[in-house]
């Protein structure tokens, strides 16, 4: 089994040129959970599926999906006492939270925590932590309800509601719901430290009660609960700009992998690095803010390229359409014209010379798959997004995974291999949310930016684990 290492390393690197937080993020790979690779992949694709569909039934969903996320640790509490919290890292939500005892779990058995040893945390919280029924975090965590609204339900005197003094009533609880679970919480401020730094106020939610979610969320959506959009009030170039770069794991879950550097704010870099970003603009969406949505033009399948249609390359007023790049989600969901298409060239050109392996398909939920019984040719794949060169030819490690079939003593083993893209659904019926999703698996070996000030998201190939070493001992 390869257990996760957990890190409580961070940096604070200031210069005239350069400032930064830099943390560790942590695959929560646990392969162990799983009987073959089929059922991992399997549970993978399913979670990804359930996640995209989520999307347009709910404001906010946040499937944690076993061997897809990855983890990352601060202190939160008094510097004489602080405590290690331990979180899931998404780009698709905008709230912190994390359960806090005494804690009741309903129907976590078999659920996956990135490390079994933690506990739930045992925040020293007083009244004075919780936040107001009067604060704008309240409101924005109950989905905007008004403050008069949110204070008559902490049952604060009328007269008080109206003279807008009611700050010693506490938010009430609000109810979050995810793809598979769900958790009731309540708002509370601390202070949270990061090196030497110390930032008070930190908003976050603590739960007492989940449904099959039993480890919290650091949320880097758009959103002033955000975990970048807090330390942005610390200093605002820690917060308008936020990187990561996921090092490559491909599901081999028996090797400890160097940890995925995500960076806060901005890095001294050479020229040639500064040059490498490909960026598109961020689409904005009023039905879902907290989105970071991009227009896609098209992908290509070696050289023939194929056009996305409409409905990705813009976001409407609904709310409809365009791409989120998802940290929490696995594999990359596409609406099923643009997927056939993708299907059919890659088809023609792979099956020419492999088969078709429909039962793997059908073990696995990923298609096409092909046994690899000679060496293998496949096409390359080039997301072609909105704006002048805002192309990103994925690595063939991000795109096509290849493992071995487990047979029995009678059947040998088989090389198979599967494109790891995924029908998201037909045209006519993603009509409520976002169109289509880029999912952490294909982002693997980039370094993808969020450029809040100039709205806008950038993707530059990077080695991963050597950036990670760059920045963690060439700045000490």
């Amino acid at each position: 089994m390869a257990t996760p290492l957990l890190f409580l390393l961070f940096m604070l690197c200031i210069s005239h040129s350069s400032q930064m937080l830099l943390f560790p993020l942590t695959h929560s790979l646990l392969k162990t959970q799983f009987n073959s690779t089929h059922h991992l992949l399997k549970s993978t694709s399913t979670r990804s599926l359930a996640r995209f569909h989520r999307y347009r039934h709910r404001q906010i969903s946040l499937p944690l999906s076993p061997g897809s996320d990855y983890t990352l640790s601060f202190n939160l509490g008094p510097h004489h006492h602080p405590q290690l919290i331990t979180l899931y890292m998404d780009t698709g939500s905008d709230l912190v939270w994390f359960p806090c005892s005494p804690f009741e779990c309903i129907l976590c058995e078999g659920k996956p925590i990135p490390n079994p040893k933690l506990k739930p945390h045992n925040l020293t919280l007083s009244q004075s932590d919780a936040v107001s029924c009067q604060s704008h975090a309240c409101s924005a965590a109950h989905s905007h309800v008004s403050n008069s609204d949110l204070c008559a339900m902490a049952r604060c005197r009328l007269d008080n509601i109206e003279t807008h003094d009611c700050s010693s009533a506490t938010c009430p609880p609000f109810y979050y719901a995810y793809a598979d679970g769900s958790l009731v919480a309540k708002l509370y401020r601390n202070t949270l430290s990061i090196s030497s730094l110390l930032l008070h106020n930190f908003t976050f939610g603590c739960a007492h009660t989940t449904l099959a979610e039993p480890t919290g969320v650091a949320g880097f959506g758009r959103g002033v609960l955000s975990f970048p959009a807090q330390l942005s009030i610390l200093n605002p170039k820690l917060g308008n700009r936020f990187s990561y770069c996921l090092v490559s794991h491909s599901f081999e879950g028996e090797r400890v992998n160097p940890p995925s550097p995500l960076i806060l704010g901005r890095y001294d870099s050479t020229g040639d690095e500064a040059d490498e970003f490909v960026y598109t603009s961020m689409l904005r969406n009023p039905k879902h803010p907290y989105f970071y949505c991009v227009g896609l033009a098209g992908i290509s399948v070696g050289k023939k390229k194929l056009p996305a249609p409409e409905m990705l390359k813009k976001v409407d007023y609904k709310g409809n359409g365009g791409v989120v790049i998802d940290s929490g989600t696995t594999f990359t969901m596409l609406p099923a014209s643009l997927y056939n298409s993708v299907v059919t060239e890659f088809d023609a050109r792979v099956g020419r010379v492999h088969v078709r392996a429909s039962e793997i398909e059908n073990k696995t939920g990923l298609a096409p798959c092909y046994y690899l019984d000679r060496v293998s040719e496949v096409p390359t794949v080039t997301f072609h997004f909105l704006g002048n060169d805002s192309s990103v030819v994925l690595p063939r490690r991000n795109y096509f995974y290849e493992f071995l079939d487990g047979r029995d003593e009678v059947r040998r083993k088989r090389k198979v291999g599967c494109m790891m893209l995924m029908n998201g659904g037909d045209d006519t019926e993603l009509i409520d949310g976002p169109g289509a999703t880029l999912g952490n698996y294909q982002q693997q070996g980039f370094e993808v930016v969020y450029d809040l000030e100039k709205q806008r998201v950038g993707f530059a190939k990077r080695q991963c684990a050597l950036l990670w070493d760059n920045l963690n001992h060439g700045k000490k």
